[in-house]
């Protein structure tokens, strides 16, 4: 059954969600004028249904981390139960099928060169009805992770977006950030719930609530953790994903992949390695605005030499959660 699109309500709850994952819904309803109860219950809804969970991230960059997009041809009774196991897996995120159920295309988060050739060079080609790999090192963000998407995010106004912005300096720190045992599992218990209360943070990692907050704080601070919506694009009325290579003019790849990060459809656009060297991740209404984007929201881009295109036929795994029945 096709989810319901979210009414006006509940669209400003995600984008309240979006400015800031953690807010309070007494602040969310203060912003919205409507009651705490009311936020909470709406909330709670979409969570129990799992159409929408907040979820906590780190920015694998900061940690001395590197991230690989990954497309893995497989037979075509292979696709869903190997997407499946990888979307089970801590280092993957956007864990989706293509190109009719052959492809598999996902993003491994490896902490060291031992990490990613095991995955990368043991057990991918070792997978039987696994017929190809082939792996692209994400160089640069430019949409997508901690400033979220933006074509989700258009309910509010600047003064409400204002009042709801936490009051931090992501990234204001250089120096790589090392993680001890505590913040492991603060990470991992955000990682399934990034409104997880402090008594909860305290219990896994075996501080006080009150040094449990601190570090969440810091760890926000400091640029390596931040929270991102997790929510099915067809909540906001869009029907088609669709994952695109780019081909750009190095001397345009900048202009291009900025100028891109601007428009609502991209959920995701970051400059990789590979004979293509910009990936985006897009959403649009139906088929006919996938062609209008690729036409005159792509195709009037400066220095785009090459587009390839797949349609997402089905999710494994969006964000840092694995869907249902994975």
């Amino acid at each position: 059954m096709i989810a319901p699109v979210l009414d006006q309500l509940d669209r400003a709850i995600v984008h309240a969600l979006h400015v800031d994952g953690r807010a309070p819904f007494s602040r969310i309803a203060s912003v919205l004028k409507v009651s705490d109860q009311t936020v909470a219950r709406r909330y709670h809804r979409l969570r129990s249904a799992r159409l929408l969970k907040v979820i906590g991230q780190v920015q694998a960059r900061r940690l001395g981390w590197a991230e690989w997009f990954v497309r893995i041809q497989v037979v075509p009774d292979a696709a869903v139960p190997i997407a499946e196991a990888l979307a089970r897996r801590a280092d993957t995120s956007w864990v989706s099928l293509t190109s009719g159920g052959t492809q598999i295309v996902c993003v491994v988060r490896a902490r060291s060169f031992r990490e990613r050739d095991a995955l990368l060079l043991g057990q991918l080609p070792r997978t039987p009805r696994v017929v190809g790999v082939t792996a692209h090192c994400l160089l640069r963000v430019f949409a997508g992770g901690p400033t979220g998407w933006h074509g989700r995010a258009d309910s509010l106004t600047c003064e409400q977006i204002a009042t709801l912005a936490p009051q931090h300096a992501p990234g204001a720190q250089r120096e790589r950030v090392v993680l001890d045992e505590g913040d492991e599992h603060l990470l991992g218990v955000l990682a399934r719930d990034g409104r997880a209360g402090y008594p909860e943070l305290a219990r896994a990692t075996g501080w006080s609530p009150a040094t449990a907050k601190r570090r969440l704080g810091h760890l926000r601070d400091c640029g390596v953790l931040f929270f991102d919506v997790d929510i099915d694009p067809l909540l906001l009325g869009f029907e088609m994903v669709a994952i695109l290579w780019l081909t750009v003019e190095p001397s345009a790849l900048r202009r291009t992949a900025q100028a891109v990060a601007t428009h609502p459809e991209v959920a995701f656009a970051a400059a990789t390695t590979g004979p293509t060297n910009l990936l985006m991740f897009v959403a649009c209404r139906d088929a006919d605005a996938l062609y209008g984007y690729l036409e005159g929201g792509i195709g009037s881009l400066p220095g785009v030499r090459h587009i390839e295109s797949a349609p997402v036929i089905r999710d494994s795994k969006r964000a840092g959660t694995a869907r249902a029945g994975t």
